[in-house]
Parts: C-alpha cells; sequence; structure tokens
C-alpha cells in the first residue's frame, strides 16, 4: 500500500477498523462469538463454536507458530502510513497475519455449522484482514497467505474427525 492509498481510507473507516482490530486481539471477539453462539444457539450453535475454535487454534498454530518463525519478514516501511497507529505494529515477523488467519479460519469453520452465524462473522472478519493492511501492520500478501492458512484450518478441522477415525486402529 502506498501513502496515497493510505491517506485515501476517511479518517472515520480508519476508526472503526480499528475498533474492529482491537476487538479481535488475542482472539477475544471470536471467544467471544463462540460463547454467544454456544449459549444462544443449541445443538447447532454448540457445534459451530467447538468448529470455530477449534480452526483458530489451527490456524493461530501454524501462522503464528510455524510461518512466523520460519519467515523473517519485516513490517512495510513506516513512512507508508500517514497515521500514528503505525507506530502501534508488532516486532514479530510481518508474514503472514495471525490476525486475518485466526478470523478466517473461525469464520469459514462456523459457516458451514451454521450459515447465518458464519454469515454474521464475514464482515468483522473482513473488516479485520483490511485493517492489518490500513495500519501498517501487514502487506497485502500477507493477510492473503494468512487467509488461506484460515481457509485451509477450517477445511483441516472438519476433516480431522473423520480422517482420524478412518485410519484409527
Amino acid at each position: 500500500m502506498t501513502k496515497q492509498a493510505a491517506s485515501r481510507i476517511p479518517p472515520r473507516v480508519g476508526k472503526v477498523l480499528s475498533v474492529a482490530e482491537e476487538t479481535a486481539e488475542s482472539t477475544k471477539l471470536w471467544c467471544g462469538a463462540a460463547a454467544a453462539m454456544a449459549g444462544l444457539g443449541g445443538w447447532r450453535g454448540r457445534k459451530a463454536a467447538a468448529t470455530g475454535l477449534a480452526a483458530l487454534v489451527v490456524a493461530q498454530l501454524i501462522s503464528n507458530g510455524v510461518c512466523k518463525q520460519v519467515a523473517d519478514r519485516p513490517r512495510p516501511p513506516k513512512e507508508w502510513f500517514p497515521h500514528d497507529e503505525v507506530d502501534d505494529r508488532p516486532d514479530s515477523s510481518s508474514f503472514p497475519s495471525g490476525h486475518t488467519a485466526a478470523a478466517v479460519a473461525f469464520t469459514a469453520a462456523v459457516v458451514t455449522a451454521w450459515p447465518a452465524a458464519g454469515a454474521l462473522c464475514a464482515v468483522p472478519a473482513a473488516m479485520v484482514a483490511l485493517e492489518r493492511v490500513q495500519s501498517g501492520a501487514h502487506y497485502p500478501s500477507d493477510v492473503v497467505t494468512g487467509a488461506a492458512i484460515g481457509l485451509a484450518s477450517a477445511w483441516l478441522s472438519r476433516r480431522a474427525p473423520r480422517l482420524i477415525l478412518r485410519h484409527w486402529p
């Protein structure tokens, strides 16, 4: 993202994106959504919550536990972003976006178990992904890779029990 592209985002939109990211920090948003689904959604809600949290854990392990340790990519240059938010970036590797991986993993896993709840989760998930680029924390390719990790994690968390049972002695 260039300095001109970053400055095209209206300040109000930037504030909304920042609120979405703050809420998703440390997976608070997704844990809260899982609690609400489990409490209000009956059997379907409990299944969606469990699947979503399992996918989130897998995505975090892959993105933050493996990929960030292997890829030592610096964050985008601070000069590209005309706001103070760029000073709050983590010191870890930029590649991939763990926030995006978690958001997409949770949402993609939930949508298979409870489509309406998954559709509701898609809005903040997209906002988190956009905010990671807008804030200067990630390059767009970091976010795209995080989303791919999230999708793969959701698929794996949904398929793993069947695969394990099929190959269990």
